[in-house]
């Protein structure tokens, strides 16, 4: 995955079952690049080890955006910015958002999200 983030350490904050992926949302984040997380979702499939999307709050400080974090998805196909927001920097609206996101681009729409951490 070219634009994958680059996590150098993170704090697991919480992980579901979406499907057939296990979801980790993770924050207090210290990247490898120049990107600024405030949070990422990361889902991959079960039996497999490497996320296949990401679904991101990046700081977006000093650009143009209307808000300051971007919510963007990372996955093999593309690299997207949905929205920016300051609302994508609390937890609880991040994961909702990311959950509903990461769903819909994943085909899992009929799926229960199953909060297990």
């Amino acid at each position: 995955m070219h634009d994958r983030p680059l996590i150098e350490t993170a704090i697991p904050r919480r992980r579901y079952q979406l499907g057939d992926h296990g979801a980790t949302l993770l924050g207090e984040i210290r990247s490898r690049d120049r990107r600024q997380f405030r949070f990422i979702l990361a889902l991959v499939p079960n039996g497999r080890q490497e996320p296949v999307l990401y679904v991101c709050a990046e700081d977006a400080a000093g650009s143009n955006d209307e808000g300051r974090y971007r919510l963007l998805i990372i996955n093999e196909a593309m690299t997207e910015v949905l929205d920016a927001s300051d609302q994508w920097g609390d937890e609880e609206a991040f994961a909702a958002r990311a959950l509903d996101v990461a769903s819909h681009i994943l085909g899992l729409q009929q799926e229960s999200v199953v909060r297990l951490l």
